[in-house]
Protein backbone atom coordinates (compact mmCIF):
# COMPACT_ATOMS: atom_id res chain seq x y z
CA UNK A 1 0.00 0.00 0.00
CA UNK A 2 2.73 1.91 0.56
CA UNK A 3 4.13 1.70 -2.83
CA UNK A 4 1.15 2.33 -4.07
CA UNK A 5 0.54 5.73 -2.50
CA UNK A 6 4.25 6.99 -2.79
CA UNK A 7 3.71 8.68 -6.10
CA UNK A 8 1.37 10.41 -4.59
CA UNK A 9 3.45 11.35 -1.92
CA UNK A 10 6.35 12.81 -4.50
CA UNK A 11 4.07 14.27 -6.85
CA UNK A 12 2.88 18.09 -5.68
CA UNK A 13 0.18 20.00 -7.31
CA UNK A 14 1.28 22.45 -9.62
CA UNK A 15 -0.13 26.08 -8.46
CA UNK A 16 -2.60 26.69 -10.75
CA UNK A 17 -2.22 30.04 -13.00
CA UNK A 18 -4.18 33.20 -11.96
CA UNK A 19 -6.55 34.38 -15.44
CA UNK A 20 -4.18 37.42 -15.57
CA UNK A 21 -0.96 34.94 -15.56
CA UNK A 22 -2.75 33.53 -18.58
CA UNK A 23 -3.82 36.76 -20.36
CA UNK A 24 -0.11 37.96 -19.86
CA UNK A 25 1.36 35.04 -21.23
CA UNK A 26 -1.11 34.74 -24.37
CA UNK A 27 -0.21 39.03 -25.20
CA UNK A 28 3.68 37.82 -24.35
CA UNK A 29 3.61 35.29 -27.36
CA UNK A 30 1.64 37.25 -29.54
CA UNK A 31 4.02 39.90 -29.36
CA UNK A 32 6.62 37.47 -30.11
CA UNK A 33 4.84 35.93 -33.28
CA UNK A 34 3.98 39.28 -34.46
CA UNK A 35 7.39 40.40 -34.50
CA UNK A 36 8.59 38.76 -37.52
CA UNK A 37 5.89 39.39 -39.67
CA UNK A 38 5.92 42.79 -38.61
CA UNK A 39 9.43 43.23 -40.27
CA UNK A 40 8.76 42.04 -43.18
CA UNK A 41 5.42 44.38 -43.85
CA UNK A 42 8.11 47.24 -42.76
CA UNK A 43 10.47 46.13 -45.63
CA UNK A 44 7.40 45.02 -48.33
CA UNK A 45 6.10 48.92 -47.04
CA UNK A 46 9.06 50.60 -48.04
CA UNK A 47 9.74 48.58 -51.03
CA UNK A 48 6.63 48.50 -52.80
CA UNK A 49 3.35 50.34 -51.02
CA UNK A 50 5.09 53.43 -50.01
CA UNK A 51 6.81 54.13 -54.00
CA UNK A 52 2.72 53.52 -55.21
CA UNK A 53 1.14 55.75 -52.07
CA UNK A 54 3.72 58.81 -53.50
CA UNK A 55 2.52 58.51 -56.84
CA UNK A 56 -0.94 58.65 -55.83
CA UNK A 57 -0.60 61.11 -53.28
CA UNK A 58 1.19 63.21 -55.75
CA UNK A 59 -1.45 62.68 -58.40
CA UNK A 60 -3.99 64.90 -55.79
CA UNK A 61 -1.07 67.40 -54.80
CA UNK A 62 0.13 70.19 -56.28
CA UNK A 63 3.67 69.77 -55.64
CA UNK A 64 6.05 66.37 -56.08
CA UNK A 65 7.25 64.42 -53.28
CA UNK A 66 10.40 65.91 -51.74
CA UNK A 67 12.67 66.01 -49.07
CA UNK A 68 10.78 67.84 -45.67
CA UNK A 69 7.93 69.09 -48.18
CA UNK A 70 4.68 66.53 -48.14
CA UNK A 71 2.06 68.22 -48.52
CA UNK A 72 -1.01 66.59 -47.07
CA UNK A 73 -3.33 69.73 -46.64
CA UNK A 74 -3.80 71.37 -50.06
CA UNK A 75 -5.50 68.31 -51.86
CA UNK A 76 -6.71 68.83 -55.42
CA UNK A 77 -8.16 67.18 -58.47
CA UNK A 78 -6.51 69.83 -60.90
CA UNK A 79 -3.81 67.16 -62.06
CA UNK A 80 -6.71 65.29 -64.07
CA UNK A 81 -7.20 67.69 -65.94
CA UNK A 82 -4.46 66.86 -67.89
CA UNK A 83 -5.89 62.96 -67.80
CA UNK A 84 -8.98 64.25 -69.95
CA UNK A 85 -6.83 66.57 -72.08
CA UNK A 86 -6.14 66.31 -75.82
CA UNK A 87 -2.75 64.93 -74.87
CA UNK A 88 -3.83 61.52 -72.41
CA UNK A 89 -6.59 60.78 -74.23
CA UNK A 90 -4.83 60.70 -77.38
CA UNK A 91 -1.85 58.61 -75.31
CA UNK A 92 -4.41 56.19 -73.96
CA UNK A 93 -6.14 55.27 -77.24
CA UNK A 94 -2.70 54.72 -78.82
CA UNK A 95 -1.71 52.62 -75.88
CA UNK A 96 -5.01 50.39 -76.11
CA UNK A 97 -4.76 49.99 -80.12
CA UNK A 98 -1.09 49.23 -79.47
CA UNK A 99 -1.60 46.31 -76.51
CA UNK A 100 -4.75 45.17 -78.61
CA UNK A 101 -2.45 45.07 -82.10
CA UNK A 102 0.64 43.57 -80.49
CA UNK A 103 -1.30 41.00 -78.42
CA UNK A 104 -3.38 39.28 -81.68
CA UNK A 105 -0.12 39.34 -83.51
CA UNK A 106 2.02 38.00 -80.94
CA UNK A 107 -0.66 35.48 -80.00
CA UNK A 108 -0.49 34.04 -83.69
CA UNK A 109 3.19 33.91 -83.84
CA UNK A 110 3.76 32.58 -80.39
CA UNK A 111 0.66 29.85 -80.88
CA UNK A 112 1.40 28.92 -83.91
CA UNK A 113 5.11 27.88 -83.45
CA UNK A 114 3.64 25.70 -79.73
CA UNK A 115 1.73 24.44 -81.89
CA UNK A 116 3.62 23.10 -84.55
CA UNK A 117 6.62 22.12 -82.25
CA UNK A 118 4.25 20.31 -79.36
CA UNK A 119 1.50 18.86 -81.64
CA UNK A 120 2.86 18.29 -85.11
CA UNK A 121 5.65 16.43 -87.21
CA UNK A 122 7.03 19.94 -88.36
CA UNK A 123 10.50 19.94 -89.86
CA UNK A 124 13.36 20.65 -87.60
CA UNK A 125 10.87 20.49 -84.53
CA UNK A 126 13.54 20.79 -81.77
CA UNK A 127 15.25 23.77 -84.20
CA UNK A 128 11.68 25.49 -84.26
CA UNK A 129 11.19 25.12 -80.24
CA UNK A 130 14.44 26.85 -79.97
CA UNK A 131 13.03 29.81 -82.59
CA UNK A 132 10.34 30.24 -80.25
CA UNK A 133 12.23 31.20 -77.07
CA UNK A 134 15.19 33.23 -78.77
CA UNK A 135 14.24 36.73 -78.63
CA UNK A 136 13.51 36.39 -75.28
CA UNK A 137 17.27 36.60 -74.82
CA UNK A 138 17.27 39.87 -77.27
CA UNK A 139 15.92 42.96 -74.81
CA UNK A 140 12.91 44.35 -76.87
CA UNK A 141 14.21 47.80 -76.66
CA UNK A 142 17.72 46.34 -78.73
CA UNK A 143 15.54 44.47 -81.22
CA UNK A 144 13.12 47.96 -81.42
CA UNK A 145 17.12 49.89 -81.67
CA UNK A 146 17.70 47.45 -84.44
CA UNK A 147 14.42 47.63 -86.46
CA UNK A 148 15.05 51.94 -86.33
CA UNK A 149 18.34 51.02 -87.84
CA UNK A 150 16.33 48.82 -90.52
CA UNK A 151 13.53 50.29 -90.96
CA UNK A 152 13.89 54.30 -91.00
CA UNK A 153 12.15 55.51 -93.74
CA UNK A 154 15.02 57.32 -94.94
CA UNK A 155 18.11 55.96 -93.35
CA UNK A 156 17.22 52.39 -92.87
CA UNK A 157 19.08 49.99 -94.04
CA UNK A 158 16.50 48.28 -95.88
CA UNK A 159 15.38 51.49 -97.89
CA UNK A 160 19.06 51.99 -98.66
CA UNK A 161 19.63 48.43 -100.66
CA UNK A 162 16.61 48.81 -101.88
CA UNK A 163 17.62 52.14 -103.85
CA UNK A 164 20.64 50.27 -104.42
CA UNK A 165 18.69 48.05 -106.57
CA UNK A 166 16.77 50.65 -108.03
CA UNK A 167 13.73 50.31 -105.78
CA UNK A 168 11.75 52.62 -104.28
CA UNK A 169 11.67 52.93 -100.15
CA UNK A 170 9.27 49.63 -98.47
CA UNK A 171 9.25 50.42 -95.16
CA UNK A 172 8.51 52.61 -92.63
CA UNK A 173 8.13 51.59 -89.11
CA UNK A 174 7.97 54.73 -87.22
CA UNK A 175 4.27 54.76 -87.01
CA UNK A 176 1.71 52.28 -84.75
CA UNK A 177 1.66 49.44 -87.39
CA UNK A 178 5.38 49.41 -86.74
CA UNK A 179 5.64 50.07 -83.18
CA UNK A 180 2.96 46.91 -82.84
CA UNK A 181 5.04 45.11 -85.29
CA UNK A 182 7.82 44.94 -83.17
CA UNK A 183 6.29 44.87 -79.99
CA UNK A 184 4.60 41.39 -81.60
CA UNK A 185 8.18 40.00 -82.28
CA UNK A 186 9.71 40.31 -78.77
CA UNK A 187 6.93 39.23 -76.93
CA UNK A 188 5.82 36.38 -78.83
CA UNK A 189 7.98 34.09 -76.66
CA UNK A 190 5.57 34.79 -74.00
CA UNK A 191 3.19 33.34 -75.43
CA UNK A 192 5.03 30.67 -76.96
CA UNK A 193 5.77 29.09 -73.45
CA UNK A 194 2.44 29.54 -72.09
CA UNK A 195 0.72 27.88 -74.95
CA UNK A 196 3.26 25.27 -75.52
CA UNK A 197 2.87 24.04 -71.89
CA UNK A 198 -1.08 24.08 -72.51
CA UNK A 199 -0.56 21.85 -75.70
CA UNK A 200 1.69 19.77 -73.84
CA UNK A 201 -0.48 18.90 -70.91
CA UNK A 202 -3.53 18.35 -72.28
CA UNK A 203 -5.35 15.01 -72.56
CA UNK A 204 -5.82 13.59 -76.45
CA UNK A 205 -9.88 11.93 -75.15
CA UNK A 206 -11.46 14.38 -76.31
CA UNK A 207 -9.86 14.93 -79.91
CA UNK A 208 -9.88 11.20 -79.95
CA UNK A 209 -13.31 10.74 -79.41
CA UNK A 210 -14.31 13.57 -81.53
CA UNK A 211 -12.37 12.10 -84.11
CA UNK A 212 -14.05 8.63 -83.83
CA UNK A 213 -17.44 10.31 -84.24
CA UNK A 214 -16.15 11.46 -87.59
CA UNK A 215 -14.86 15.28 -86.94
CA UNK A 216 -11.90 16.07 -89.66
CA UNK A 217 -8.08 17.50 -88.46
CA UNK A 218 -9.06 21.24 -88.50
CA UNK A 219 -12.42 20.57 -87.25
CA UNK A 220 -10.94 19.04 -84.15
CA UNK A 221 -8.73 21.54 -83.83
CA UNK A 222 -10.95 24.51 -84.05
CA UNK A 223 -13.43 22.93 -82.06
CA UNK A 224 -11.95 21.19 -79.19
CA UNK A 225 -8.02 21.98 -78.93
CA UNK A 226 -8.10 25.41 -78.95
CA UNK A 227 -11.33 25.71 -77.04
CA UNK A 228 -9.78 23.45 -74.41
CA UNK A 229 -6.28 25.81 -74.68
CA UNK A 230 -8.28 28.70 -74.01
CA UNK A 231 -7.21 29.88 -70.32
CA UNK A 232 -3.30 29.68 -71.62
CA UNK A 233 -4.30 31.64 -74.85
CA UNK A 234 -6.26 34.23 -73.03
CA UNK A 235 -3.45 34.60 -69.94
CA UNK A 236 -0.99 34.95 -72.45
CA UNK A 237 -3.21 37.80 -74.29
CA UNK A 238 -3.68 39.68 -71.10
CA UNK A 239 0.04 38.94 -70.25
CA UNK A 240 1.07 40.78 -73.43
CA UNK A 241 -0.96 43.30 -73.41
CA UNK A 242 -0.63 44.27 -70.07
CA UNK A 243 3.56 44.28 -70.40
CA UNK A 244 3.24 46.15 -74.27
CA UNK A 245 0.64 48.59 -72.79
CA UNK A 246 3.50 49.33 -69.99
CA UNK A 247 6.43 49.39 -72.33
CA UNK A 248 8.78 52.33 -72.42
CA UNK A 249 11.59 51.90 -74.20
CA UNK A 250 10.09 50.64 -77.59
CA UNK A 251 7.42 52.79 -77.67
CA UNK A 252 10.11 55.68 -77.17
CA UNK A 253 12.59 54.49 -79.92
CA UNK A 254 9.93 53.89 -82.61
CA UNK A 255 7.09 56.27 -81.57
CA UNK A 256 9.15 58.97 -80.87
CA UNK A 257 10.18 59.18 -84.46
CA UNK A 258 6.91 59.40 -85.50
CA UNK A 259 5.43 61.86 -83.38
CA UNK A 260 3.38 59.00 -81.28
CA UNK A 261 2.93 58.90 -77.69
CA UNK A 262 1.82 55.96 -75.65
CA UNK A 263 0.57 56.60 -71.83
CA UNK A 264 4.56 55.71 -70.82
CA UNK A 265 6.21 57.80 -73.05
CA UNK A 266 3.69 60.81 -72.10
CA UNK A 267 4.11 60.38 -68.76
CA UNK A 268 8.47 60.23 -69.15
CA UNK A 269 7.72 63.41 -71.47
CA UNK A 270 5.46 65.01 -68.40
CA UNK A 271 8.67 64.37 -65.83
CA UNK A 272 11.32 65.68 -68.19
CA UNK A 273 9.57 68.65 -69.37
CA UNK A 274 11.12 72.27 -67.89
CA UNK A 275 9.55 72.86 -65.85
CA UNK A 276 8.56 69.05 -64.57
CA UNK A 277 5.09 68.58 -64.70
CA UNK A 278 5.22 65.25 -61.68
CA UNK A 279 2.38 65.95 -60.48
CA UNK A 280 0.38 65.66 -63.75
CA UNK A 281 2.69 62.81 -64.61
CA UNK A 282 1.73 60.89 -61.38
CA UNK A 283 -2.13 61.47 -62.30
CA UNK A 284 -1.82 60.10 -65.93
CA UNK A 285 -0.08 57.28 -64.39
CA UNK A 286 -2.86 56.53 -61.69
CA UNK A 287 -4.77 56.15 -65.31
CA UNK A 288 -2.38 53.86 -66.53
CA UNK A 289 -2.57 51.48 -63.61
CA UNK A 290 -6.49 51.57 -63.97
CA UNK A 291 -6.01 50.05 -67.61
CA UNK A 292 -4.09 47.33 -66.12
CA UNK A 293 -6.11 46.12 -63.04
CA UNK A 294 -9.50 46.71 -65.61
CA UNK A 295 -7.99 44.41 -68.10
CA UNK A 296 -6.81 41.60 -65.62
CA UNK A 297 -10.05 41.61 -63.91
CA UNK A 298 -11.83 40.58 -66.95
CA UNK A 299 -9.72 37.72 -68.12
CA UNK A 300 -10.03 36.56 -64.44
CA UNK A 301 -13.79 36.78 -65.04
CA UNK A 302 -13.67 35.08 -68.38
CA UNK A 303 -11.43 32.12 -66.97
CA UNK A 304 -13.72 31.57 -64.18
CA UNK A 305 -17.37 30.98 -65.77
CA UNK A 306 -15.77 27.83 -67.58
CA UNK A 307 -13.98 24.72 -66.35
CA UNK A 308 -11.30 23.70 -68.20
CA UNK A 309 -9.82 20.93 -66.87
CA UNK A 310 -8.87 18.12 -68.94
CA UNK A 311 -5.42 16.59 -66.86
CA UNK A 312 -7.11 13.44 -65.30
CA UNK A 313 -4.66 10.75 -63.18
CA UNK A 314 -4.72 8.47 -66.61
CA UNK A 315 -1.63 8.31 -68.52
CA UNK A 316 -1.78 9.60 -71.90
CA UNK A 317 -0.48 10.08 -75.21
CA UNK A 318 -0.17 12.66 -77.16
CA UNK A 319 -1.97 12.41 -80.85
CA UNK A 320 1.08 14.25 -83.26
CA UNK A 321 -1.18 15.71 -86.16
CA UNK A 322 0.45 15.12 -89.14
CA UNK A 323 0.83 17.89 -91.25
CA UNK A 324 0.90 16.82 -94.98
CA UNK A 325 2.20 19.24 -97.72
CA UNK A 326 1.92 22.27 -95.04
CA UNK A 327 4.86 20.46 -93.66
CA UNK A 328 7.39 22.58 -95.45
CA UNK A 329 5.14 25.98 -95.21
CA UNK A 330 5.31 25.34 -91.41
CA UNK A 331 8.94 25.14 -91.49
CA UNK A 332 9.23 28.27 -93.20
CA UNK A 333 6.92 30.60 -91.31
CA UNK A 334 9.22 29.39 -88.44
CA UNK A 335 12.11 30.72 -90.23
CA UNK A 336 10.60 33.89 -91.21
CA UNK A 337 9.68 34.52 -87.50
CA UNK A 338 13.93 33.76 -86.71
CA UNK A 339 14.82 35.87 -89.67
CA UNK A 340 12.84 39.03 -88.81
CA UNK A 341 13.24 39.07 -84.62
CA UNK A 342 16.37 37.31 -84.84
CA UNK A 343 19.06 37.67 -87.90
CA UNK A 344 17.95 40.82 -89.48
CA UNK A 345 18.11 43.12 -86.19
CA UNK A 346 21.50 41.13 -84.68
CA UNK A 347 23.06 41.76 -89.19
CA UNK A 348 21.64 45.14 -88.90
CA UNK A 349 23.84 46.25 -85.72
CA UNK A 350 26.74 44.34 -86.59
CA UNK A 351 26.79 46.52 -90.25
CA UNK A 352 26.27 49.74 -88.30
CA UNK A 353 28.67 49.03 -86.33
CA UNK A 354 31.47 47.82 -88.59
CA UNK A 355 30.96 50.54 -91.07
CA UNK A 356 33.50 53.24 -91.04
CA UNK A 357 31.00 55.43 -90.94
CA UNK A 358 27.75 56.71 -89.31
CA UNK A 359 26.08 57.76 -92.15
CA UNK A 360 25.54 54.49 -94.44
CA UNK A 361 24.81 55.76 -98.55
CA UNK A 362 24.99 52.43 -99.78
CA UNK A 363 24.23 48.84 -98.49
CA UNK A 364 25.99 46.88 -101.30
CA UNK A 365 28.74 50.10 -101.75
CA UNK A 366 29.76 49.19 -98.28
CA UNK A 367 31.54 46.05 -99.15
CA UNK A 368 32.86 46.87 -102.73
CA UNK A 369 34.21 50.09 -101.29
CA UNK A 370 36.12 48.40 -98.60
CA UNK A 371 34.61 50.55 -96.17
CA UNK A 372 33.98 48.18 -92.79
CA UNK A 373 36.28 48.17 -90.14
CA UNK A 374 36.61 47.43 -86.35
CA UNK A 375 37.26 50.33 -85.06
CA UNK A 376 34.06 51.17 -83.18
CA UNK A 377 34.26 47.83 -81.97
CA UNK A 378 37.62 48.28 -80.44
CA UNK A 379 36.68 51.72 -79.15
CA UNK A 380 33.14 50.18 -77.58
CA UNK A 381 35.23 47.69 -76.01
CA UNK A 382 37.98 50.09 -74.56
CA UNK A 383 35.65 52.34 -73.25
CA UNK A 384 35.62 53.36 -70.08
CA UNK A 385 31.67 54.40 -69.91
CA UNK A 386 30.70 51.09 -71.50
CA UNK A 387 33.09 49.01 -69.24
CA UNK A 388 31.42 51.08 -65.80
CA UNK A 389 28.18 50.27 -66.72
CA UNK A 390 28.51 46.82 -67.97
CA UNK A 391 30.18 46.20 -64.82
CA UNK A 392 27.61 48.53 -62.89
CA UNK A 393 24.63 46.29 -65.09
CA UNK A 394 26.48 42.91 -63.20
CA UNK A 395 26.72 44.05 -60.18
CA UNK A 396 23.44 45.20 -59.98
CA UNK A 397 21.79 41.97 -61.20
CA UNK A 398 23.95 40.02 -58.96
CA UNK A 399 22.92 41.45 -55.84
CA UNK A 400 18.99 42.33 -56.58
CA UNK A 401 19.40 38.48 -57.64
CA UNK A 402 20.74 37.36 -54.53
CA UNK A 403 18.95 39.90 -52.10
CA UNK A 404 15.39 39.28 -53.74
CA UNK A 405 15.94 35.31 -53.95
CA UNK A 406 16.35 35.38 -50.31
CA UNK A 407 13.32 38.24 -49.26
CA UNK A 408 10.78 36.39 -51.74
CA UNK A 409 12.17 33.29 -49.70
CA UNK A 410 11.59 33.85 -46.58
CA UNK A 411 8.19 35.89 -47.22
CA UNK A 412 6.63 32.82 -49.23
CA UNK A 413 7.79 30.55 -46.13
CA UNK A 414 5.94 32.46 -43.66
CA UNK A 415 3.09 32.56 -45.88
CA UNK A 416 3.06 28.96 -46.91
CA UNK A 417 4.54 27.35 -43.72
CA UNK A 418 3.63 29.23 -40.63
CA UNK A 419 0.00 30.41 -39.19
CA UNK A 420 1.95 33.58 -37.80
CA UNK A 421 -0.99 36.20 -38.12
CA UNK A 422 -1.26 38.58 -41.43
CA UNK A 423 0.92 35.56 -43.35
CA UNK A 424 -1.91 36.21 -46.25
CA UNK A 425 -1.20 39.89 -46.45
CA UNK A 426 2.49 39.28 -47.21
CA UNK A 427 1.61 37.54 -50.21
CA UNK A 428 -0.79 40.23 -51.60
CA UNK A 429 1.52 42.99 -51.41
CA UNK A 430 4.35 40.97 -52.78
CA UNK A 431 2.10 40.57 -56.02
CA UNK A 432 1.51 44.15 -56.13
CA UNK A 433 3.95 45.35 -58.54
CA UNK A 434 2.38 42.77 -60.93
CA UNK A 435 -0.23 45.50 -61.49
CA UNK A 436 1.94 48.61 -61.27
CA UNK A 437 3.40 49.50 -64.74
CA UNK A 438 7.71 49.39 -64.55
CA UNK A 439 7.51 53.75 -65.66
CA UNK A 440 4.76 53.70 -62.47
CA UNK A 441 6.75 52.04 -60.13
CA UNK A 442 10.08 53.63 -60.99
CA UNK A 443 8.89 57.23 -60.37
CA UNK A 444 7.41 56.37 -57.31
CA UNK A 445 10.80 54.74 -56.04
CA UNK A 446 12.35 57.68 -57.32
CA UNK A 447 10.29 60.13 -54.56
CA UNK A 448 10.61 57.40 -52.03
CA UNK A 449 14.37 57.29 -52.26
CA UNK A 450 14.61 61.36 -52.40
CA UNK A 451 12.41 61.52 -49.05
CA UNK A 452 13.54 58.42 -46.95
CA UNK A 453 16.70 59.83 -44.51
CA UNK A 454 18.47 57.28 -45.89
CA UNK A 455 21.50 58.08 -48.06
CA UNK A 456 21.05 55.38 -50.94
CA UNK A 457 19.94 57.75 -53.89
CA UNK A 458 23.04 58.29 -56.45
CA UNK A 459 24.41 54.94 -55.33
CA UNK A 460 24.19 51.26 -57.24
CA UNK A 461 22.19 50.49 -53.58
CA UNK A 462 19.01 52.01 -54.81
CA UNK A 463 18.89 50.41 -58.04
CA UNK A 464 19.08 47.14 -56.39
CA UNK A 465 16.69 47.91 -53.93
CA UNK A 466 14.44 49.00 -57.17
CA UNK A 467 14.88 45.57 -59.00
CA UNK A 468 13.99 43.61 -56.35
CA UNK A 469 11.12 45.59 -55.72
CA UNK A 470 10.04 45.50 -59.08
CA UNK A 471 10.68 41.74 -59.88
CA UNK A 472 9.14 40.92 -56.60
CA UNK A 473 5.94 39.25 -57.93
CA UNK A 474 8.34 36.62 -60.28
CA UNK A 475 10.39 36.20 -57.14
CA UNK A 476 7.62 35.25 -54.99
CA UNK A 477 5.83 32.83 -57.49
CA UNK A 478 9.42 31.01 -57.55
CA UNK A 479 9.67 30.36 -54.00
CA UNK A 480 6.32 29.69 -53.30
CA UNK A 481 5.70 26.82 -55.87
CA UNK A 482 9.30 25.86 -55.13
CA UNK A 483 8.18 25.16 -51.05
CA UNK A 484 4.80 23.90 -51.83
CA UNK A 485 6.52 20.59 -53.49
CA UNK A 486 8.21 19.96 -50.39
CA UNK A 487 6.44 18.14 -47.50
CA UNK A 488 6.06 20.34 -43.62
CA UNK A 489 6.52 16.73 -42.36
CA UNK A 490 10.19 16.69 -43.21
CA UNK A 491 11.28 19.96 -41.03
CA UNK A 492 8.06 19.02 -38.27
CA UNK A 493 10.11 15.53 -37.93
CA UNK A 494 13.77 17.22 -37.49
CA UNK A 495 11.67 19.97 -34.87
CA UNK A 496 10.08 17.29 -33.34
CA UNK A 497 13.72 15.86 -32.83
CA UNK A 498 15.07 19.01 -31.09
CA UNK A 499 15.84 20.82 -33.63
CA UNK A 500 15.00 24.62 -33.81
CA UNK A 501 12.34 25.82 -36.86
CA UNK A 502 15.58 27.80 -38.32
CA UNK A 503 18.13 25.06 -38.12
CA UNK A 504 15.52 23.06 -39.73
CA UNK A 505 14.59 25.05 -42.81
CA UNK A 506 18.05 25.94 -43.26
CA UNK A 507 19.43 21.85 -43.22
CA UNK A 508 16.58 20.56 -44.55
CA UNK A 509 14.37 22.56 -46.58
CA UNK A 510 16.62 24.91 -48.12
CA UNK A 511 19.04 22.12 -49.61
CA UNK A 512 15.96 20.53 -50.92
CA UNK A 513 14.89 23.34 -52.70
CA UNK A 514 18.22 24.28 -54.26
CA UNK A 515 17.48 23.63 -57.83
CA UNK A 516 14.48 25.84 -57.59
CA UNK A 517 15.98 28.28 -55.94
CA UNK A 518 18.99 28.85 -57.75
CA UNK A 519 16.27 29.03 -60.81
CA UNK A 520 14.87 31.67 -59.08
CA UNK A 521 17.67 33.48 -58.94
CA UNK A 522 18.80 32.64 -62.61
CA UNK A 523 15.61 34.28 -63.82
CA UNK A 524 16.24 37.36 -61.07
CA UNK A 525 19.43 38.11 -62.38
CA UNK A 526 18.09 37.95 -66.49
CA UNK A 527 15.44 40.17 -65.42
CA UNK A 528 17.67 42.49 -63.87
CA UNK A 529 20.39 42.69 -66.47
CA UNK A 530 17.55 43.18 -69.22
CA UNK A 531 16.01 46.23 -67.42
CA UNK A 532 15.48 49.66 -68.25
CA UNK A 533 12.47 51.15 -67.72
CA UNK A 534 12.47 51.08 -63.63
CA UNK A 535 15.97 52.55 -63.22
CA UNK A 536 15.43 55.06 -65.65
CA UNK A 537 14.89 58.23 -62.86
CA UNK A 538 17.55 56.83 -60.64
CA UNK A 539 20.58 56.50 -62.59
CA UNK A 540 23.43 59.01 -61.70
CA UNK A 541 26.21 59.77 -64.30
CA UNK A 542 28.27 57.11 -61.75
CA UNK A 543 25.71 54.63 -61.72
CA UNK A 544 24.39 54.29 -65.32
CA UNK A 545 23.65 50.29 -66.49
CA UNK A 546 24.41 48.82 -69.87
CA UNK A 547 20.47 48.98 -70.54
CA UNK A 548 20.91 53.23 -69.92
CA UNK A 549 24.06 53.88 -71.99
CA UNK A 550 22.13 52.03 -74.67
CA UNK A 551 18.79 54.31 -74.50
CA UNK A 552 21.00 57.18 -74.04
CA UNK A 553 23.25 57.42 -77.01
CA UNK A 554 20.38 56.26 -79.64
CA UNK A 555 18.44 59.06 -77.62
CA UNK A 556 21.18 61.38 -78.22
CA UNK A 557 21.92 60.51 -82.05
CA UNK A 558 25.10 58.08 -80.85
CA UNK A 559 24.14 55.12 -83.31
CA UNK A 560 27.52 53.53 -83.78
CA UNK A 561 28.15 53.28 -80.17
CA UNK A 562 24.77 52.26 -79.34
CA UNK A 563 24.67 49.76 -81.78
CA UNK A 564 28.41 48.69 -80.94
CA UNK A 565 27.02 48.38 -76.93
CA UNK A 566 24.01 46.55 -77.49
CA UNK A 567 26.36 43.49 -79.29
CA UNK A 568 28.21 43.58 -76.52
CA UNK A 569 25.05 43.39 -74.06
CA UNK A 570 23.49 40.86 -76.22
CA UNK A 571 26.66 38.56 -75.96
CA UNK A 572 26.50 39.23 -71.72
CA UNK A 573 22.91 38.14 -71.84
CA UNK A 574 23.82 34.99 -73.96
CA UNK A 575 26.57 34.42 -71.88
CA UNK A 576 24.64 34.55 -68.22
CA UNK A 577 21.92 32.48 -70.07
CA UNK A 578 24.37 29.97 -71.46
CA UNK A 579 25.75 29.76 -67.54
CA UNK A 580 22.47 29.63 -66.18
CA UNK A 581 21.95 26.26 -68.35
CA UNK A 582 25.06 24.89 -67.48
CA UNK A 583 24.53 26.07 -63.96
CA UNK A 584 20.47 24.14 -64.18
CA UNK A 585 22.48 21.57 -65.21
CA UNK A 586 25.04 20.53 -62.71
CA UNK A 587 22.20 21.03 -60.10
CA UNK A 588 20.01 18.57 -61.47
CA UNK A 589 22.99 15.85 -61.84
CA UNK A 590 23.96 15.92 -58.36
Amino acid sequence: MTLMKEPEALSEPRPAKSPSGARSSKRKTAVKRSIFPTVLYAILAVLILLPIALVVLAAFTTSPPRPGNINLTELTFANFATVLGPGTGQAAINSLLVGAGSSILALAIGGFLAFITARTNVYWRGFMYFVGLVPMFLPSYVGALAWAVLGGPNAGLINILARDLGLPGIVDIFNIGGLIFVLALYYAPYAFLLIHSSFSLMSPDLEEAARIHGAKAGDVLRKVTLPLATPAILGAGILIFVLTVENFPVSQIIGSAGGLDTLPTYIYRLMNSAPSRANEAAAVAITLVLIVLIVTAIQRRIVSKRNFTTVSGKGMKLTVMKLGWFRGPALAIGLVYFTLSTVLPLSALLFITLHDSPYVGSVTGAFTEGRMSLDMFVDTLTSDLVLRATLNSVVVAISAALLGTLLAFIVSYVVNRTKMPGKEGLGYVSMLPLAVPSIVLGLGLLWTWLILPVPVYGTLLVLVIAFIAAQMPQGYQGASSSILQVHADLEDSAVMHGASRWRAVSKITAPLLRIPLTSTFLLLLMLSMRELTVPLFLFTTDTRLISIVIFDDFENGILQRSAATSLVYCVVIFALAFVSQKVGAGQKKR
